[in-house]
């Protein structure tokens, strides 16, 4: 699989080897030649981190991922398109509006999501999990 997006966990997990990925979502990660991680991502992990659900070094450890050379992941950055497709993602099936833009950013570049989000999954776009 050439392209594939990542949720905020999904993302984090793969960077950390973490048995929580299943071997589908790990394996999708593992063959994608791109990975787009959401802008939001970042803001929703400085989030965590606030609320103490996260350590504090998690956000340097992916943004120093995002400058190795040949890395595979990606920031995708929150633009027009992406704003628009949010208008496919019902609020009603994903209420978290940082779940909304992940999964309009999935859509809006036709990539599967790695998510093991349940709302995400059962909203109608393409996921791994």
């Amino acid at each position: 699989m050439s392209l594939v997006a990542a949720d905020t966990h999904a993302a984090l997990w793969y960077l950390e080897d973490d048995k929580r990925l299943t071997r589908a979502a790990g394996a999708a990660l593992d063959g994608a030649k791109r990975i787009l991680v959401p802008s939001i991502c970042l803001v929703e992990i400085t989030y965590l981190v606030e609320k103490g659900r996260l350590h504090p070094a998690v956000l340097p450890r992916l943004i120093a991922e995002f400058e190795q050379p040949g890395t595979t992941l990606q920031m995708s950055a929150l633009d027009l398109g992406i704003a628009l497709a949010l208008q496919e993602i019902s609020r009603f099936d994903v209420p978290d509006l940082p779940d909304r833009v992940i999964a309009a950013t999935a859509l809006f570049y036709g990539a599967p999501l790695v998510t093991r989000d349940a709302k995400i999954r059962s909203c109608g776009i393409n996921t791994i999990w």
